[in-house]
């Protein structure tokens, strides 16, 4: 990692990640281990594609898929390594194309994406230029999807850690460009989620806040009890209007609201790479602007926002 600060920010977590990687944590360990081992690396005359919707290595060899088979379910992506072409569940370039005009330009930047599943953002950042793309993601299997994926792509400027958003300390402030994507409904206290990335910030970084949000007349707050589109752990979905609020009270400015767009089938579902149930079956059969728990269906909304500089 180029910057001391964040290298020494990393360090102070070594026990954290070396623990993750213990193979009492997860029984699958051992065999991701041995199918990473296997993937070959590039080709000499690969040229990695980090600015297009399907990130890749550029390159023809052939590719085992059972090997990256290994590594089931994907779900953020797409990519495609020599003759592989792994089909995600998520078309996550579609996110990426939403939001990407109506950030500050990352070239040169220092970019953290917490909850960055296997990291398909992050090399879309360095494609625009980042300077450093850090991801946190508390579950091992994606960490070691991203490793496979770093070994067709490899020496850049990015990395993985095996770590929750609460790694983040309160004086941390390196990064640049913070992106939370995904996260913050699964969070018991979304206050305290924004004030974690708020501290990874430096004055005047940029926030990409992406999260579910509801309609006004479900709002301004939205608790589905038990599950919400059959996922566990959903605390509160706000209105933009609510979460613009969220992101003042946790010291943002310059907040602005980006986009809002349902989630469809297009850009979520089931693949041969993902082959558990999706978004088709986490609707009503009958009326898919409602969950099958009879809840709003899913929407996410993109908001910005700014950390200030310190007032003189």
């Amino acid at each position: 990692m180029p910057d001391t600060e964040i290298r020494r920010w990393a360090s102070s977590l070594r026990n954290d990640i070396d623990s993750a990687f213990q193979p009492e944590r997860n029984g699958h360990l051992p065999d991701w281990r041995s199918a990473l081992t296997r993937i070959p690396s590039p080709p000499a005359a690969a040229r990695p594609r980090l600015n297009t919707p399907v990130v890749g290595d550029g390159a023809d060899d052939p590719q085992n898929p059972d090997l990256w088979m290994r590594f089931h379910p994907w779900r953020k992506g797409p990519y495609r390594f020599g003759e592989i072409d792994i089909d995600t569940e998520w078309r996550s370039d579609l996110k990426w194309e939403r939001l990407r005009p109506a950030i500050a330009p990352l070239a040169g930047r220092r970019c953290l994406d917490v909850g960055c599943g296997n990291g398909y953002h992050l090399w879309r950042m360095l494609g625009e230029g980042a300077s450093l793309a850090l991801g946190l993601d508390p579950f091992l299997l994606y960490v070691m999807q991203f490793l496979a994926v770093a070994k067709r792509l490899p020496d850049h400027p990015i990395a993985v850690l095996p770590l929750p958003a609460d790694a983040i300390t309160k004086n941390l402030e390196r990064f640049d460009t913070t992106f939370s994507m995904g996260v913050l409904y699964h969070a018991k206290t979304p206050e305290d989620h924004l004030l974690r990335l708020r501290h990874s910030l430096r004055s005047g970084g940029e926030l990409v806040l992406e999260t579910l949000t509801v309609e006004e007349a479900h709002g301004p707050i939205f608790r589905p009890e038990g599950r919400y589109a059959r996922m566990r752990k959903i605390h509160a979905i706000p209105t933009v209007d609510t979460l613009a609020d969220w992101l003042q009270n946790a010291g943002f400015s310059d907040i602005r609201h980006v986009d809002t767009t349902a989630t469809t089938s297009d850009e979520q579902r089931s693949t041969e790479w993902m082959t558990f149930h999706s978004l088709p079956e986490f609707l009503d059969p009958q009326d898919s602007t409602k969950t099958v728990e009879g809840y709003p269906a899913p929407r996410r909304s993109i908001l910005t926002a700014r950390k200030p500089e310190p007032t003189r």
